[in-house]
């Protein structure tokens, strides 16, 4: 349904300018999730944005059904825009404080359905869907806890129809009792109505919950992808292993990484992003041409592929192990 190819996001600063998304090939298929992981900062939200059209593309396409829509403005895009729709990271502010909770759900049919009585039906019928008791359909945000505004947003993300939800860090916002229940609805709204997901979150913990299939991106490019069970289970990647050690875990038998950090200092800057390998100034089994060689994403078995010079020659399981860096 949704396909990537080639996507470059830039963006100009004082400082010259930066390329957040470099690159990137991505395809979402009817009725799937794709989970996209990564640390802060490594251009996600940017992928998701401009995705939604919300942040030009600099370069490359982005497919909905075949069309490509990138360049597509104004009018032109209201037809995919029924299709896609996103729920955001802070339903704070991407709730409008002016308006109740049913001009909020009911908004986006004002330009498809003119009767109000079938849009006051249809936002009851999604106040119950999300679970958000009727008794709320007069309340305004800040009248609300986090977890009814993120139910509003998704009834209203869901008030057009849409085949795919961007869901951009849903529910990192929420304590945890509320982020299950919020995961839950998605996982069952899904089931409903047939959604494709592109489920953005730092959280490689809530991915593992969520995605059938996983990408990794680090500084702008895609470093691994592959389905759930590859990805999490046996990572390719030193950043995708990194990740994973990071996870809390309650078990000693589980998934015990070595005890020492597996990698040291901060995301570099996009401004100025390193030669060859971005991640190889934190790489623990970096070697020369790591510094100087951009590595491509190969393939790397069936619906799997990896972006690490150390995996085209075999060596990257190898030395992992050595240096205890991979599950035991």
């Amino acid at each position: 349904m949704l396909e990537i190819q080639g996507l470059d996001v830039d963006y100009r600063s004082h400082g010259g300018t930066v390329r957040a998304v470099r690159g990137v090939d991505l395809a979402v298929g009817r009725g799937e999730t794709l989970g996209l992981v990564g640390e802060s900062g490594c251009g996600k939200s940017s992928l998701a944005r401009a995705v939604m059209r919300l942040t030009d593309v600099a370069r490359g396409a982005i497919r909905i059904d075949g069309i490509d829509i990138a360049r597509l403005k104004g009018r032109a895009l209201l037809p995919y825009r029924r299709k896609l729709q996103m729920v955001f990271q802070d339903s704070a502010s991407s709730l409008d404080p002016r308006f109740d909770m049913t001009r909020i759900i009911e908004e986006p049919l004002r330009t498809t359905q003119a009767n109000g009585a079938a849009r006051a039906r249809r936002v009851a019928s999604l106040m119950d869907q999300v679970g958000l008791a009727a008794s709320l359909k007069d309340r305004y945000p800040h009248e609300l806890s986090g977890g009814q505004r993120q139910r509003a947003a998704i009834a209203r993300a869901l008030a057009c129809g849409p085949e795919l939800l961007v869901l951009d860090e849903p529910v990192s916002a929420l304590d945890v009792s509320l982020q299950a229940q919020v995961l839950n609805l998605l996982v069952d709204l899904q089931q409903e109505y047939k959604l494709a997901y592109l489920f953005v979150s730092h959280d490689i913990g809530v991915v593992q919950h969520m995605a059938d299939r996983v990408a990794v991106m680090y500084l702008g490019r895609i470093v691994e992808t592959g389905t759930h069970a590859d990805v999490l289970a046996a990572p390719a990647h030193p950043y995708t292993q990194a990740l994973l050690a990071a996870v809390p875990v309650i078990s000693p038998r589980t998934h015990r990484i070595a005890n020492r950090p597996v990698v040291t200092g901060e995301l570099p800057s996009p401004l100025n992003p390193p030669t060859g390998c971005a991640f190889h100034p934190r790489c623990p089994l970096v070697q020369a041409r790591c510094r100087h060689a951009v590595p491509q994403l190969r393939v790397a078995g069936e619906g799997r592929a990896v972006a690490c010079h150390l995996h085209e020659t075999s060596q990257v399981s190898s030395l992992c192990l050595q240096e205890g860096l991979v599950p035991a």
